[in-house]
């Protein structure tokens, strides 16, 4: 194969059918007709003579050789991006930038607020959107330059990222107030002898909790599993369930909802939240800009005790 013989659009058109696996989904991406995504896809297996994707129930799914180029490929069009796109600076309060962010939904509750109070004063026309991080998705999002940053606990995100820390808070054990817990401490037999509310927050490292509270000799009485923490504190409000939850979302609900918390009986490991960016973003001016912008506003929120604040 000759590099006169690759047009760029076709290596486009290749990246996004890596990350949506749909040729739909890649055209909408794209702004382009499906028929132009799928004769994309035609050329790219011609020249490669390789079916490059498989569709499957899941989607189109990459061949070994498309998986083989989907680095080297991302990486060059990163340099020529990055080539094409030097700034000098950035005018944050001219910028009319569109920026995407991804966290869960605890991190929209506790970041969101702050921080589009901060761009009404000085970047006024800078917009931004959130994404989850769906079945590993995020990080091929970053890759890809569809995800600007990323914000939370999120230990997928390391080979080919920086990183920032914000704050570590510890894990807590909530309720609502008038519980019978509600009295100052819990022992384990008391933790494993209560129903709980789990949250089965896919695409984040909360999970590494679960595993040690399960790991030992003691079960929890799982009565209820959602998948988001957002509604936690509505459901313990009305019932006898506690809930394990970050002391950061615990500290937000505690006074309104009614509810209670106290220090967690097992030894959890402390919940480190950070800022997240791909390599190819890193010198980027705009992206610098909201970096520092995050990290002035919330790395000094480190929460618990001030004997354990850092």
């Amino acid at each position: 194969m000759e590099l006169k013989d690759v047009d760029l659009n076709l290596l486009l058109v290749f990246r996004e059918l890596l990350v949506e696996r749909s040729v739909s989904a890649a055209a909408e991406r794209l702004g382009l007709s499906q028929p132009a995504v799928s004769h994309s896809l035609k050329r790219l297996r011609q020249l490669t003579q390789d079916d490059l994707f498989i569709r499957t129930p899941k989607g189109m799914m990459p061949t070994p050789y498309a998986s083989a180029m989907a680095e080297p490929v991302n990486h060059a069009l990163e340099l020529l991006y990055e080539t094409l796109n030097q700034q000098s600076e950035f005018r944050p309060y001219e910028s009319r930038r569109k920026f995407i962010i991804g966290m869960s939904d605890l991190g929209e509750i506790e970041f969101l607020p702050r921080l589009m109070a901060a761009l009404d004063e000085i970047a006024p026309d800078v917009t931004l959107s959130t994404v989850r991080d769906h079945r590993g998705s995020l990080r091929e999002a970053m890759e890809a330059g569809q995800v600007d940053l990323a914000i939370g606990l999120l230990p997928q995100l390391i080979t080919g990222f920086h990183q920032q820390r914000l704050f570590l808070q510890r894990y807590v054990c909530m309720f609502r107030k008038g519980h019978a817990l509600d009295k100052g401490a819990i022992t384990r037999r008391e933790f494993f002898a209560s129903e709980h509310v789990r949250v089965v927050s896919e695409g984040t490292g909360h999970d590494r909790a679960d595993e040690i509270i399960e790991s030992g000799t003691g079960k929890r009485r799982i009565r209820l599993l959602v998948p988001h923490f957002v509604a936690v504190g509505h459901i313990v409000q009305t019932s006898d369930m506690i809930a394990t939850v970050p002391e950061l979302y615990a500290l937000r609900y505690a006074s309104p909802l009614s509810l209670s918390y106290v220090a967690h009986p097992i030894d959890l490991p402390k919940v480190e939240i950070n800022l997240f960016w791909h390599a190819r973003y890193h010198r980027d001016p705009g992206n610098q800009w909201l970096r520092q912008l995050i990290f002035n506003l919330f790395a000094t929120s480190v929460q618990g005790p001030p004997e354990e604040r850092l």
